[in-house]
This record gives structure tokens, C-alpha cells and sequence, in this order.
């Protein structure tokens, strides 16, 4: 009866024209290649680059998607369908492919081999950037605070020039005459104590507007008080994050001083400080819970404190830290010494065999809005010999055991990559004549581990396998960098990945990232802003086609994301038409296991269901995060120029992983409603 039924089905459901395109398209391939236009073709398949038409069918066809499936099950279907079999004969070869076993589930990537991933503020895609999002994403992005480290004020003040003799004179001013400023606390602050008299003459001050926001954010942020670079703002001056020196917190209960309130909520501050200032490489704040006193730092690690003091009853060291605010300079107050200012222009120099070149910058491009993260900087640039030609800059915050994207990128441009962003130079970035790393350079030496709240198993869970002694140390000068023609060559795998088992993680060394800088030789705008529909599908073919010259040529991507592919629309613009840059994550396919670092393999919104259930990241997933990007377009841009927030999606921003694969599935698992969403 069973058979009766399926018999009638195919009688009244015949197969047609349906099979015609499928034989031309494989008779006309076969014959182009001299080889017999029969079935027995299907045995003489040979290599294509790393795979097999095997392979590539399992690209194209999702029902056999895993990489174990057995190519043999479905030849007798191929076969018939080319030998113009019966349309029974057909379905019944259907039939058995599909009752045989299951194909094993796709393998699951252990600790040793991925590299773990994790979320921070910076992976937010056209987003509303509700605050309950990002402050809830902040807090795991920050890790563990550390507060109260040894020599923390003498470590970012002990370098200002006679700070502490000015702030023992102006104390005594307050504690002299008949009119005491400070009298077993503070009762006010001098009158003719003119901020304008300690500070540099014209480029800051303190400034209190808590009930007023600062311009230059998303999302609404108000900042109690801080530092700006402007001795004539006031009360009713407009801020904007770009002049925030130093952020501040004032709390009225001195219990508020906690991870959960003062110091969370000068993190926010932090991150838009950060987020606005593009050669910003830390911040340093400040909180004050009643009368309990803390100094904050800021990096591309985390958060850490000073001890906290009551500024009642240490006057002094209050008036050091106000007057350090104050005086203490650029470089020490975080900003990038490389990048030089003269007049209206601003660059940098590099060293390209013994020349020494200097690339002007244009106009920014991007900043990642993070705090800890790779917090991706770039800029349009060109050589002062050749402004007609475009460059980019980018610099990032990498940790030291990653292979350098710089390595990558060259090798991958000498061996003929299309359509990826084309290697220019890289190095290293130095400030003070040593590498820019956190641990040595930004955090001088401090030790996490002398903290009040230091706790071990934690950190070293979540720590890195290098340590800063990694680092060699330069011979130039503030603001020289080592290029990478004197660095020699890479380390060896073996060398970039000391930990390779979970046990071995509580010894493992603290974390550390290290200041990169990469020039690009190729310049685009992220392929939403395309011109037109045909403009963005021409732009999406050129980057898959980018994406297979990247993996024949041995190498994985991992973050196909709306803002790495990239299109040029002018034609006096040499560089590609459409290209994937940021190679960050990238990896050689071969590798045998994990770098040990931590990190994301992939941008939340655009990662695929697989990967997102921990499976080990394949060229199949970064094929499914190009129709995540198309979709995510379709979903976000009536047009181009013409975006717009949609609600529903803002929590893929900030769900587990597991909530974010089964919210994809259900975008999919139904093409009518599939549809319905994508016209929306």
C-alpha cells in the first residue's frame, strides 16, 4: 500500500525539465574539460585548490553540510538524474540516500583547538545601544577589577616635575590663617586658589555637570565631574566626550564604592572617553564615594585602582591627586605619542627598509567603542610623496601570543590573495623605547596580584599565555617604532602557544596585549553604504570570491561582519572593487590547535548557528556569516544612507550564544515567515 501511494505521488508530481539545467551544467563542464559527458565522470573528480567537488558540494547543499558525509551515498542518485533515468528510478535512489544512517554530527571544537570567545561592547552592529545592553555586556567585558595596587599614585604621578613640593605649599594655604580650609576635613577651597595658576595655561580644568549629558555618545551619558581640555568651559558649557580628560564619580554613601555602582559607572565614562578620543591609549579617573577617594586607570585589559583614602583625612594626598590631574601631560594621560601633530596636520612615520616614510593622515575612519578588546582603530592616510594614492592605518591592541595580522597579511598579498586588503607595512608601536604593551608600558609594572580583590583561579582562567618579559625592549626614543624588517622573522608556533590544557591554565602567566600597527594598501567603505542593490551584490560576490582566494591560499577568516567587507565605488581609487579586511582572527586551516589567547571568533550578529554552539569554526560557517550580513542589510537599510534601528534585533547584541543560535533558527526554520521578516 506504502508503495502504491509513493508510485501515485510520482505519477502525479513528474520530475520534467526539472533535472535539464543540473545535466547541461555538469555536461558542459565536463566536456570543457575533455572529459566524457557520462555518468562515469562523477569517479574522475579530481582537486580543486584544497577540495574535491565533494567538498564543494557540501557547500552547496545543506542537507549534506558535514564534513564526514559520505560522498559515495549519493553518486546512484547523480547517476540517474544525468542517465535521464525514470522518475521512479530517480526517487527511489532519493530514498536510499536518505534512509541510510545519519551523517555524523559535526565535531564540536575542544579548548585546544578554538580559541575561545567572548563578547565585548565594541560587537555591537547597528545597534540602538540601549544602555541596559551595553552596561550589561560592559561588566563582562571589564573581568575582574582590581583595586587598592601598591605605588599606584607614585606610578602615574611620581613623573610629574615638582608635584609634590607645589601640592605640600598649596596644602599649607589651606591650613593656615583665620579662615581654614581644611580643619580635620575640608570646609571649602580657596578663593584665590585660580585653577588657571596650577594648571598648563589654557588646556584645563575641573568641571561638575551632573545633571547634563555629554555630546558625542549613543546612548544618554552624564558625567558627574571630570577634567576637560578647555580652561574657559563653565556650568553652561556644552561637552562633548572628545574634551574629557579625566572622568569622575561622585557618590553621596561611601558604600557605594563597588564594582557594581561608582566603579561601573565611571567604566561607562571610561569607554565614551575612549570611544571619542582616537589616540587615546588609557584614561585615568577618579572616584570619591562620600568622603573614600579612589584613582582609576583604564586599558585595553580592564579597569584598576589605587587604595581608596578619606580626603578628609588625607588633605594632602587629595590636593596631589587634583594638582596630578592637572599637570601631569599628554603622553601621561594616555595619548599616543606616535602620532604627531604639526599645525593642521597630523602623521606618522614609518620605516620601510632604511627609508623612513611619513604617512599623513586624512580623516578617521573607525574606533572600536570598547574599553578591554582589540579596540580596532584606523585612519585614511597617504604618503607625503603620493597623495593621490589611499593608505590605511590601523591599529589594535593584540595579545602577545597571537600570530601578528601584519605576518598574515603579507603572506597572504605575496602569494596573490584577490580581493583582501593588500599588505603595506607593519610594526610594533614604541613609546618611551619599548614595546606598548599594557603590562610594562601602560600599567608600568604594576602587580595585579598585590591587589586587595586579586583572585588567582579567576584570572588565570581568563588569562593569556604570555607574560610582558615576552616583549623586547627598543633603543629609540618617545614615539620611535620597531618596524617589522627589524624584528626578523615570526615566532614559531610552539613559541606563540605555551598552553595547551586546560589544567595548566591556574599557573599560566598573567594577560597582556600588545600595541600593533598595520598599513593597508587598499580603501573602501563598509558595503552597506553601497549605492544601489546591484552595487551591494557585486560587492558580496567580490568578497566571497576574496574569502575563497584567502582559503585556497591556506588561510581562514572567522569574522565576516558587516564592517569587514568592504567596496570601492570611485573609479581614481586603485584599490579593489570589493574586499574583506581584518585578518585579526584569522587562522592558518592547518593549525593544530588553539593560541591560547582569548578572544571572539566572529561578530555576535553575523556569527553562524554553528559556530555559536561551540562547533570548531569552519569555512562552511564563515560562508553562512555572508548571508547574516545580507540579511542583517535587508533587515537594517531601506536604502542607501537610509538606516534604521529595528528593536526586535537589539538583544543579538547581548544574549548567551546559545539564545542567539536558537533566536537564528528561528529566523529560518520557516520561508514563509523568513520571507515576511526580510520584507518587512
Amino acid at each position: 500500500m506504502a508503495n502504491q501511494t509513493r508510485s501515485e505521488i510520482i505519477k502525479g508530481n513528474p520530475i520534467g525539465k526539472e533535472l535539464d539545467a543540473f545535466r547541461t551544467s555538469f555536461n558542459s563542464i565536463y566536456q570543457a574539460k575533455n572529459n566524457a559527458s557520462t555518468p562515469d565522470a562523477l569517479d574522475q573528480l579530481g582537486h580543486a585548490g584544497h577540495t574535491t567537488l565533494q567538498s564543494d558540494l557540501l557547500r552547496l547543499i545543506s542537507a549534506v553540510a558535514s564534513e564526514n558525509f559520505d560522498f559515495d551515498r549519493i553518486k546512484p542518485l547523480l547517476n540517474a538524474a544525468l542517465a535521464n533515468e525514470s522518475d521512479s528510478e530517480i526517487w527511489d535512489q532519493v530514498y536510499n540516500a536518505v534512509a541510510e544512517t545519519t551523517p555524523p554530527p559535526r565535531p564540536i571544537a575542544s579548548s585546544l583547538q578554538q580559541t575561545p570567545w567572548l563578547r565585548n561592547t565594541s560587537s555591537f552592529a547597528t545597534s540602538s545601544e540601549y544602555c541596559k545592553y551595553v552596561d550589561e555586556v560592559l561588566k563582562e567585558e571589564l573581568g575582574p577589577i582590581y583595586v587598592r595596587l601598591r605605588d599606584f599614585d607614585q606610578t602615574y604621578f611620581g613623573d610629574v616635575a615638582d608635584l609634590e613640593t607645589a601640592s605640600e605649599a598649596f596644602f599649607k594655604q589651606c591650613i593656615k590663617g583665620s579662615d581654614l580650609l581644611f580643619d580635620n576635613g575640608w570646609t571649602g577651597w580657596p578663593k584665590d586658589a585660580n585653577q588657571d595658576d596650577s594648571a598648563p595655561v589654557g588646556q584645563r580644568r575641573p568641571l561638575a555637570r551632573p545633571s547634563e549629558p555629554i555630546d558625542g555618545s549613543i546612548a544618554i551619558r552624564k558625567m558627574d565631574i571630570g577634567f576637560v581640555n578647555d580652561s574657559k568651559a563653565g556650568k553652561d558649557s556644552r561637552c562633548h566626550w572628545s574634551q574629557i580628560l579625566v572622568p569622575g564619580e561622585l557618590k553621596s554613601n561611601p558604600s557605594a564604592d563597588r564594582a557594581s555602582e561608582a566603579w561601573l559607572d565611571l567604566g561607562r565614562y571610561a569607554r565614551e572617553v575612549l570611544a571619542a578620543q582616537y589616540t587615546r591609549r588609557f584614561v585615568l579617573g577618579f572616584t570619591i564615594c562620600g568622603s573614600l577617594m579612589r584613582i582609576w586607570q583604564f586599558d585595553r585589559l580592564g579597569g584598576i585602582a589605587s587604595g581608596q583614602f578619606d580626603i578628609n583625612e588625607d588633605g594632602l594626598r587629595f590636593v596631589f591627586t587634583i594638582l596630578g590631574f592637572l599637570w601631569i601631560d599628554e603622553e601621561q594621560l594616555g595619548f599616543d605619542p606616535t602620532i604627531i601633530t604639526s599645525g593642521d596636520e597630523r602623521y606618522i612615520e614609518i620605516k620601510r627598509g632604511h627609508e623612513t616614510e611619513r604617512l599623513i593622515i586624512d580623516k578617521r575612519i573607525k574606533r572600536a567603542p570598547c574599553i578591554a578588546g582589540r579596540a580596532t582603530t584606523c585612519w585614511k592616510a597617504y604618503r607625503k610623496e603620493d597623495p593621490q594614492t589611499p593608505l590605511v592605518i590601523k591599529d589594535s591592541w593584540q595579545y602577545t601570543e597571537r600570530e601578528e595580522e601584519g605576518e598574515l597579511l603579507r603572506e597572504a598579498t605575496d602569494r596573490g590573495v584577490i580581493n583582501v586588503a593588500r599588505y603595506y607595512h607593519h610594526e610594533t608601536v614604541q613609546v618611551d623605547g619599548t614595546d606598548d604593551d599594557i603590562r610594562s608600558n601602560v600599567r608600568k609594572e604594576l602587580d595585579i596580584t598585590t591587589a586587595e580583590n586579586y583572585r588567582t583561579g579567576r584570572s588565570a582562567m581568563l588569562g593569556s599565555t604570555s607574560t610582558a618579559t615576552t616583549l623586547r625592549k627598543g633603543r629609540s626614543t618617545a614615539g620611535v617604532r620597531r618596524s617589522s624588517s627589524q624584528t626578523g622573522a615570526p615566532l614559531p608556533p610552539s613559541k606563540r602557544s605555551c598552553s595547551t590544557s586546560p589544567t595548566k591554565l591556574a599557573s599560566s602567566p598573567l594577560p597582556n596585549r600588545v600595541h600593533r600597527r598595520v598599513v593597508l594598501r587598499d580603501f573602501g567603505e563598509p558595503i552597506y553604504k553601497a549605492s544601489s542593490r546591484a552595487a551591494l551584490l557585486r560587492g558580496l560576490e567580490g568578497c566571497i570570491e576574496g574569502h575563497e582566494s584567502l582559503h585556497k591560499a591556506g588561510f581562514l577568516h572567522r569574522d565576516i561582519s558587516i564592517n569587514n567587507l568592504m567596496i570601492n565605488e570611485d573609479n581614481n581609487n586603485p584599490s579593489w572593487t570589493s574586499f574583506l579586511i581584518d585578518l585579526d582572527l584569522a587562522i592558518r586551516e592547518r593549525r593544530d590547535s588553539a593560541s591560547g589567547a582569548k578572544g571572539k571568533t566572529g561578530t555576535r550578529a553575523f556569527m553562524a548557528i554553528g559556530a555559536l554552539l561551540s562547533e570548531q569554526h569552519s569555512f562552511m560557517h564563515d560562508l553562512e556569516s555572508f548571508f547574516w550580513v545580507l540579511f542583517w542589510i535587508c533587515v537594517h537599510f531601506e536604502g542607501p544612507g537610509q538606516g534604521r534601528v529595528v528593536p526586535r534585533f537589539d538583544k543579538w547584541n547581548s544574549v548567551d550564544t546559545e539564545e542567539l543560535a536558537r533566536l537564528k533558527k528561528g529566523e529560518i526554520d520557516h520561508e514563509g515567515d523568513f520571507l515576511r521578516t526580510a520584507e518587512d
